[in-house]
Formats: structure tokens, C-alpha cells, sequence
């Protein structure tokens, strides 16, 4: 009976409510400031880092523009993305992600040992290539220009002299290349910062870059002898070296963080690189999500430990112009599990956190001149559990918290001020992606689990939503020790509309599901030689897997062998 109950029943929501009252005291408002002049900036630079810099290395370790029409010089088929080809699995429509993989329907993009390889998809062969960067890669994509993101260890300006007591890590640097691919593929612009990648994203021709950089100085025995040089990040363009200007940075007038995020801006419509154009935040932000209109950059104090309830800053950008700019910042209690955890819609920003392993939340904040200022809440999800999912699709938010069964919260976010919890589902295991699949259902990508929490394998769900007070499991495929990669990372997910085609790796296998009405139905696994198929993509009436190792190209079902293309 209690298995029953566990695994069936829908549960009347108790101790949820959309109230403003906290057992936390009142938060300052979260204001930034900027420094005309490098002499004003150093004493709070070193001020910051004396509070915040440790010396284990830091406080804590994660871009959108506005929509630009397409030139005739972007047009190269009549293709159209969603209905010709798909692209990357991204949050939000219009904003693409850097991804492992790029295609613009009639050519395939992906590096493979530091070479940008490029598929002709008709063909099926690889038509050209050139060298970039060795590091780890993401690409984004534009007409003929083709961004390489990558990471690597930076010789821009080594660290100074450590002290004997302490180990010191060196630096990271991105890169960022564009290659054009019109003809020959070539690079034609070469990009270098003293700082790690952090994310980024792009809406037309305009790509933000997001990186994050550490001061470089001895702690604690040199930060008063510190320069400004060494908190602001170096650059060279082209060979050209140069350093985001003190002018650039702004300060929280709160400090909880030591690093310095920078937004970058880059053009994929010239054939060139500039500076980036550099916005920079004293913060140690990880997580960012672009809306369209708006980047958000979040920062959750996880370095204090998941275990305690820290706050997330959330910084808001318009990215409508060339260079990003800052227009207001607010603050919520509890941490991010990533960007889907965020959701701009109507001009309300909807955040889901999780308060130290306690309780978790879904918070509505409107921009009010320079301040995100909070004017709902729903409370109470989850207690003694943490998110595992979110996903906001129009006025509804769906909410996985998980410890031992995995409750799947539907909200109601019509009246942003008053958000209540609508219906609850408990099912074994847990949903660590969620992705809508028309108006009433909803896919699930998790792990399933045992009465007592023990995960045992992949699980792949099917929600019927339609009434949100009323959610259902109609259809579960299970895959025991099963693992994939679209748990953690969506990119790895596909869902081809045309053919109800659901592809998703698992160990070393794409599985091809169909999603019907109330089943999920098997049509194929396919594998490579020795490799683990991590992305997949269809064009026309080809799907095409990539691993490591090369690409196949199938059949939609899978059924057909079409070509093999080694890397």
C-alpha cells in the first residue's frame, strides 16, 4: 500500500503559499557601481578581495543581443531551422547556445583534435577544414562565420611570483576564433583573454561571450600591494595586446564574490574581431540565461556550501545595442541548478532556487528603475528535497524536487504576484530535464529510483499536463544503468516535431524513441565504432549521431545506414 501510494497518488499541496514573509532578515538592495578613475576603483578592488579572496583560490567558481534580421550574404538556402533542420536544443527560441556541433541545414560544423571540419550534408563528405585552438571547443554559427569558443591555460600574463605557503593555479584563458567558411574555411579573427569561459550566448549576428577571471596576487600577503592591473583581465586581438579599462568594471556595493565576470560582444556579420567591447561585474556569476532583449548573469554563493542558505544575485543586461549594459540586479534566497532555473516572461523574471537542502521556492521579480524587486512567491516545494528539474513554458512552471520519490509541482504564474502551486505528482526516481512536446505533454530525462532513493537507471517519461491540477505519468521507458548525457546537459537532447522523433544518448548508445499520444515506443539504437554518440541532429529525411569518433548518418528511424564519416 505505502508503494502504491508512493508511486500513484496525487498529493493535496500542503505548506505552499505565495506570501512575502520570510524567516530571513530583509536583504539591502543589491546596487553596482562603477569608478571613473583607476586611482578611485584600487582601494575597493583590494577592500573586496581582503573580505573575499581565500586562500584556497577564490570565492567561488558560471548573452543575448537583440534580434537582427538576416542579410542577403546569411541567406544561403531556403532552408529554415525547426522545419528543414534542426539545431541546438536551446532554452529559449531565437537565442541560440554554443554547442559541440552546428549546422545551417545544407553543412555540418564540429572540431575534432584541433581542426574545424566541415560536412557538405547532401554529399555526406567532408568538404573542408582548418586549424584552431587544441582546447575544449563550442561553436556558434552565423552565415559563412563560425565562432570557435575555446579554453586553455593562459601565457597572456603569467601569475606573479608565488608565496611559499600557498599553491597557486594557473590562470585560465578563452579564446575565441572566427573562421570564415565561404570557400576555403579560414581564420580570419583571433581573440585571447586572461579569463575562463563561462557560457555564451547569440541572437542574429551578435554573440555574447561571458568569461570569468581571478585577480592575480598573493593572498593575503600582497593584496594591499596589489595594481589594478592585477584584478583586470588582459586581452590581445589579433596579436594586439591590450586590458579591459578601469572605466569597464562595475562593483556590487555588496561584495560576495572575488572574481570579475566580463561580457563580450562579437559580431558574426563583419569578418573581423574587435575587443569584445568589455562589460565587466565584480562577481563570481556561473549561471547565465538570455531572454532575447535581456542577458541575466546569476551568482549563488555555492562556494559556501549547498548545505546552507546562501542567496543568488541575479544581474539583468540589455543586449539590444552593440556593448551589453547593465540596468538592474536583485537578489533571492537559495541556489540555481542552472539556466533553465530562470525564466523572463511578459517582463516578469521567474527563478526557481533550492535553500539548503531544506525547501525550495519559485520567485517573480520585475525590474523597478535599477533594482529586480521581488513580488511573489510560491514556497514550500519539496521541503527536505532539492530541484532537480525546472521548466517555465508561458504561465505555467513545472518544478522536480527529488530525495527519495521524485514530485513533479505545476504552477501558476498568471498573476505573477500571487503564484500558487496547482498539482502534484509522486513517481519513483526523478526527471533531471524537462522539455514541453505540444500544449498537454511533457518529456522527462532522469534517473529512475527505488522507494528508498537508490537510483538504478535511466528513465524516460511521459506527462500528461493538459490538467494542471491533475499531472500524469502515461508512459515510462526504462534503460537499468542507464546514464545520459542530457541529464546535465540538454544540448544532448533531441525531439524532431515532423516524426514525433525523441533521440537520447545513453552510455554508448543514441536511443530513438517515438513519442506517441500515451506511449513511448522503441524504433532503434544506434552506437559508433568505440565511440559515445553525445549530440544529434536531423536534416531532411536524415538523422545524423556524433561521437568523438565520426558521424553516422541513418535513416530517421535509424533503420538504414546511410554513410559513416571518421574524425
Amino acid at each position: 500500500m505505502r508503494r502504491a501510494l508512493a508511486m500513484f497518488s496525487l498529493l493535496a499541496v500542503a505548506g505552499c503559499t505565495n506570501t512575502l514573509t520570510s524567516n530571513e532578515p530583509p536583504q539591502p538592495l543589491l546596487r553596482l557601481v562603477s569608478y571613473d578613475s583607476c586611482e578611485r576603483l584600487l582601494p575597493v578592488l583590494r577592500e573586496a578581495a581582503r573580505k573575499n579572496i581565500h586562500p584556497q583560490g577564490g570565492g567561488a567558481t558560471r548573452a543575448e543581443a537583440a534580434p537582427a534580421p538576416a542579410t542577403a550574404k546569411d541567406s544561403l538556402s531556403s532552408k529554415t531551422q525547426g522545419s528543414d533542420y534542426s539545431g541546438t536544443n536551446t532554452h529559449t527560441a531565437g537565442v541560440d547556445e554554443p554547442d559541440l556541433v552546428k549546422t545551417d541545414g545544407n553543412r555540418i560544423f564540429v572540431v575534432r583534435q584541433g581542426s574545424l571540419e566541415v560536412i557538405d550534408a547532401a554529399s555526406k563528405r567532408i568538404t573542408g577544414s582548418v586549424g584552431v585552438d587544441m582546447g575544449a571547443h563550442q561553436l556558434l554559427l552565423q552565415g559563412n562565420q563560425v565562432l570557435v569558443l575555446s579554453s586553455s591555460y593562459s601565457n597572456l600574463s603569467p601569475m606573479p611570483e608565488a608565496d611559499s605557503r600557498l599553491t597557486k593555479i594557473a590562470p585560465q584563458a578563452t579564446r575565441v576564433q572566427m573562421v570564415n567558411v565561404s570557400g576555403t574555411p579560414k581564420v580570419v579573427g583571433d581573440f585571447r583573454i586572461d579569463a575562463s569561459l563561462v557560457d555564451a550566448r547569440q541572437v542574429g549576428n551578435l554573440a555574447r561571450v561571458v568569461v570569468r577571471s581571478y585577480p592575480r596576487i598573493d593572498y593575503p600577503t600582497k593584496v594591499d600591494d596589489a595594481p589594478v592591473t592585477s584584478w583586470l583581465p588582459s586581452y590581445s586581438v589579433n596579436g594586439t595586446k591590450g586590458q579591459v579599462g578601469c572605466e569597464r568594471v562595475k562593483l556590487p556595493d555588496q561584495f560576495s564574490g572575488s572574481s570579475i565576470v566580463t561580457i563580450l560582444s562579437f559580431d558574426l556579420g563583419l569578418n573581423s574581431l574587435n575587443d569584445g567591447d568589455p562589460v565587466s561585474v565584480m562577481a563570481d556569476g556561473g549561471t547565465v540565461y538570455g531572454s532575447g532583449p535581456n542577458l541575466y548573469l546569476a551568482h549563488d554563493q555555492s562556494w559556501r556550501g549547498r548545505d546552507q542558505r546562501g542567496r543568488t544575485e541575479i544581474f539583468q543586461f540589455d543586449v539590444t545595442q552593440r556593448q551589453a549594459e547593465y540596468v538592474a540586479s536583485g537578489s533571492v534566497p537559495g541556489y540555481l541548478i542552472n539556466q533553465y532555473s530562470m525564466s523572463e516572461h511578459a517582463g516578469i523574471l521567474r527563478v526557481a532556487t533550492t535553500m539548503g537542502q531544506i525547501e525550495s521556492s519559485v520567485h517573480t521579480l520585475k525590474r523597478e528603475g535599477g533594482a529586480l524587486n521581488q513580488i511573489g512567491e510560491v514556497s514550500g516545494l519539496g521541503k527536505k528535497e532539492r530541484i532537480y528539474a525546472v521548466r517555465f513554458v508561458g504561465t505555467v512552471g513545472y518544478v522536480v524536487t527529488f530525495r527519495q520519490t521524485d514530485p513533479l509541482y505545476t504552477i501558476d504564474l498568471r498573476d505573477p504576484a500571487k503564484p500558487k502551486v496547482l498539482g502534484e505528482l509522486k513517481i519513483p526516481g526523478y526527471s533531471a530535464y524537462l522539455h514541453p512536446v505540444g500544449a498537454d505533454r511533457l518529456i522527462g530525462v532522469g534517473q529512475d529510483a527505488t522507494d528508498q532513493g537508490r537510483v538504478t537507471g535511466t528513465q524516460i517519461s511521459l506527462f500528461d499536463v493538459g490538467n494542471l491540477s491533475d499531472p500524469k505519468r502515461i508512459a515510462q521507458f526504462k534503460i537499468p544503468r542507464g546514464h545520459s548525457e542530457a541529464e546535465h546537459d540538454p544540448h544532448a537532447f533531441l525531439y524532431w516535431p515532423a516524426t514525433k522523433l525523441l533521440v537520447v544518448p545513453v552510455n554508448n548508445e543514441a536511443v530513438l524513441l517515438k513519442v506517441e499520444d500515451s506511449q513511448l515506443t522503441e524504433l532503434n539504437r544506434l552506437t559508433h565504432q568505440q565511440g559515445y554518440i553525445r549530440r544529434s541532429l536531423v536534416i531532411g529525411e536524415t538523422l545524423w549521431t556524433i561521437s568523438d569518433r565520426g558521424l553516422l548518418a541513418t535513416t530517421l528511424d535509424g533503420g538504414t545506414r546511410l554513410a559513416w564519416l571518421p574524425l
